[in-house]
């Protein structure tokens, strides 16, 4: 149920101008320390161009774009191992830290400041949903060769320990690890206990 307060609240929110696309590899350069060289921002860069392409009206002025884009995206993939396709909706300055064996769906959703490193797979689980994808909150801190598999959500503030497997929703300021991923329980509890 909706109360008055909520719609108040809803009302006086002030949505952000959405970035455009030089302003948002200004950003992910600047995130990935001002380095262009970086195979990470350079896949990052793509997949806005890939993004902004689609914007471009009429469909005869995007064919060449997209025939840009498709050798670019093929070239980053190929190059660097860095799958990232333009349908991820990716939040803000997202940094790729490593290149290699990154896999990331095309229906996956990635928030703002979120780290991801090599050997990351994030894809669907099963084969008779294939459009069931990961979504990251913001902050999240993917370790080296994670998989994050199927329809999970990862609250703000998760962590995801190296090489493990997400089957099941994290919640926000978390951490995981293993094979399944299990919630760490902080120290704090286990002293109360």
């Amino acid at each position: 149920m909706v109360t008055q307060t909520d719609l108040i609240a809803s009302e006086n929110q002030v949505e952000a101008p959405a970035l455009g696309l030089w302003q948002q590899i200004k950003e992910d350069w600047i995130a990935h320390g001002r380095d262009w060289t970086k195979p990470g921002f350079r896949a990052v860069a793509v997949q806005r161009f890939g993004v902004w392409r689609m914007q471009v009206e009429p469909k005869l002025l995007r064919a060449p774009l997209s025939i840009i884009y498709r050798s670019l995206y093929r070239k980053v993939r190929n190059t660097y191992g860095i799958d990232l396709p333009f349908t991820v909706k990716l939040g803000r300055r997202v940094v790729i830290e490593h290149q290699g064996a990154i896999i990331i769906h095309g229906y996956c959703t990635i928030g703002d400041d979120c780290i991801i490193r090599q050997g990351v797979t994030m894809g669907n689980r099963y084969l008779d949903k294939p459009l069931e994808s990961p979504q990251l909150g913001d902050r999240v801190n993917v370790g080296a060769g994670a998989k994050i598999l199927g329809k999970v959500n990862l609250g703000d503030d998760v962590n995801i320990g190296a090489n493990a497997v997400v089957l099941s929703d994290i919640p926000a300021g978390k951490t995981a690890v293993g094979i399944p991923a299990k919630i760490l329980q902080s120290t704090k509890n286990q002293e109360n206990a």
